[in-house]
């Protein structure tokens, strides 16, 4: 084993604590939605994930199906964390979810109790771990009773699977419900993973209080709106792009789009010495309630860049003014 992590690593970055818990994130995690699976180079994803934890990065959030292939990032971490990570384990918070499409048939999607502790055993072996320290239900399903889901994280966390639960897309009456039952059976909701950046507000009309009242933090994923909030897309489409692949969700005609309101966003980091990419980290962060920003990675430099957001997280009255100007108005 030759890697050995950086001894100043705690010094890169700053923790905030998860809601009303015991548990501290450092306000950049690194997700492996994309960049991680088998249609990915293994040895740039090793250096990404390494150069994370070297720089203060301790939380890693995955789920059962990212790759593509499904089931193929939790496998490539599990081999990371073998050959280099596995000293370390006690110093990480590994994550997992279930909740979408992983499996044929009516028992691989959703919300069940079949599926979620199925999907849990799975990303264990997967990993060759013996627990997650967060395991989330991926999005709220109406067909299957809430208590179920619920239930199924319960007994999740009881097993010793997971440490912690946690929920993912669900809206604030279904979270807050989820919390009522999750405090029920003893087993509290830590955290919420819900989809926020300057293109996608939807948190800010009342997740956000439902989360500030009960006590749970917030980790927030897409806060680049899939890269669209960086200056990747200021001068065309890049072939080796996510809107350049077949298989990522951001799609050329969203960044033709918003181009225009991402150039006029481009100025105003300018301004404030920062890139664009860093000023759209800050501004999630500027929420309390934001425990982390959950950010993908192709190359080492970005993980770098991101963690000077840390420089600047202040806004000014009038830089958020021009900001939902923008937004809003272009």
């Amino acid at each position: 084993m030759n890697y050995k992590a950086n001894e100043n690593r705690y010094e890169k970055i700053q923790y905030r604590r998860c809601g009303r818990s015991g548990i501290k994130l450092p306000i950049i995690s690194l997700g492996l939605w994309h960049n991680f699976g088998d249609v990915d180079d293994f040895e740039n994803g090793r250096k990404i994930l390494l150069t994370a934890f070297d720089n203060g990065i301790t939380h890693f959030d995955l789920a059962n199906n990212y790759g593509p292939p499904y089931g193929s990032a939790e496998e490539n971490f599990g081999k990371v964390l073998k050959s280099d990570l596995k000293p370390y384990r006690d110093e990480l918070i590994i994550s997992s979810k279930a909740g979408y499409d992983m499996w044929p048939g009516p028992y691989g999607d959703f919300g069940s109790r079949k599926y979620l502790i199925a999907s849990c055993d799975q990303s264990l072996k997967r990993m060759s771990l013996e627990y997650v320290d967060i395991f989330y239900h991926h999005r709220p399903d109406y067909e299957t009773p809430l208590e179920e889901s619920m239930t199924a994280l319960d007994q999740i966390v009881r097993s010793g699977k997971a440490l912690y639960a946690g929920i993912s897309n669900y809206p604030a009456d279904r979270t807050a419900e989820a919390v009522r039952i999750m405090r029920e059976l003893g087993t509290p909701l830590l955290i919420h993973q819900p989809k926020y950046s300057m293109f996608e507000r939807w948190i800010e009309w009342d997740l956000i209080n439902t989360l500030d009242s009960e006590g749970i933090g917030a980790i927030v994923f897409s806060p680049l709106a899939q890269g669209l909030l960086t200056n990747k897309y200021l001068y065309g489409i890049p072939e080796d792009s996510r809107a350049g692949k077949e298989w990522g969700f951001l799609k050329q005609d969203e960044v033709n789009s918003q181009i225009n309101k991402v150039k006029q966003l481009n100025e105003i980091a300018l301004h404030r010495g920062q890139s664009l990419a860093q000023m759209a980290i800050a501004w999630v962060l500027r929420h309390p309630v934001v425990t982390s920003a959950l950010i993908g990675a192709s190359k080492v430099e970005q993980v770098l860049e991101l963690i000077k957001v840390q420089d600047k997280l202040d806004f000014s009255e009038e830089e958020l003014k021009k900001i939902d100007n923008i937004l809003v108005n272009s």
